[in-house]
């Protein structure tokens, strides 16, 4: 039984689940036309659908498992081609910009690629159409697709085009900024010790929490975030400790 199939056993012909002909103008936009059209469904394919069918249609997990180390590829060689003065620091900062998951999550949803995730009823009441890790995890997976059905180069030219092509507008937003990694290297340069990030509350059902981070050196707190994830309310936290410190006259 076909991947198509099995969506219309699950689903129904009237159910909003795309077929290959629907996923045309998302296929215009990445640059790629499949040849195995099950490997797009598959990419689009959340885990949370997987879990109330049963099991009976493959997840993108393994897609974008392979998806991952395909864009890491690609965006490395594209930098070392661009940038061939750059030093090694120089261009791991910038491909970690590039491929992370706001990143990615940006463009996915730039693109619509977040309207063609197949998503459970739950998911999908719970906002996880616009989740960062959900839709992130779709770009790689059709990376992933892409690249087994038609190579390194097509996948290449889909990344190139959707990710690599907005670069100057990824660097310039300030979510990219690595806010922990700024605080630690101006506590450490004012010779201080290492920051350290505590959760100190939690809100919010499991699958919509909200986290509250401080961070600290030493005795002293020097700021509190919150977000949906420990990292990116470490990442809050981290940017008011920066503007703190930042605005204390230092001693001479």
């Amino acid at each position: 039984m076909s991947f198509r199939d099995k969506l219309r056993r699950l689903f129904g012909r009237s159910s909003s689940i795309s077929e290959a002909s629907d996923l045309t103008q998302l296929q215009n936009i990445l640059g790629y036309h499949f040849r195995r059209h099950a490997l797009l469904q598959q990419s689009l394919t959340h885990r949370s659908i997987v879990r109330a069918r049963n099991g009976l249609i493959p997840s993108n997990e393994r897609l974008e498992f392979l998806g991952d180390s395909v864009l890491g590829l690609v965006i490395v060689d594209q930098l070392c081609h661009d940038h061939p003065e750059w030093l090694e620091g120089d261009l791991t900062k910038l491909k970690a910009m590039l491929v992370n998951e706001a990143a990615l999550s940006r463009v996915g949803m730039e693109i619509g690629l977040n309207k063609y995730i197949l998503l459970s009823s739950d998911e999908e009441k719970s906002g996880g159409r616009e989740r960062p890790s959900i839709v992130s995890d779709a770009f790689e997976a059709v990376i992933g697709a892409i690249y087994l059905d038609g190579g390194l180069e097509a996948a290449r030219q889909t990344i190139l085009e959707c990710l690599y092509s907005r670069r100057d507008a990824i660097i310039s937003d300030i979510s990219q900024r690595n806010f922990k990694g700024e605080l630690l290297e101006l506590v450490q340069g004012q010779g201080g010790g290492s920051p350290q990030y505590e959760v100190i509350s939690e809100s919010g059902p499991d699958h919509d929490k909200i986290f509250c981070v401080a961070v600290r050196v030493g005795e002293n707190r020097l700021g509190e975030g919150s977000g949906p994830s420990k990292k990116e309310a470490e990442q809050r936290a981290a940017c008011v400790a920066l503007d703190r410190l930042q605005h204390i006259p230092q001693k001479n």
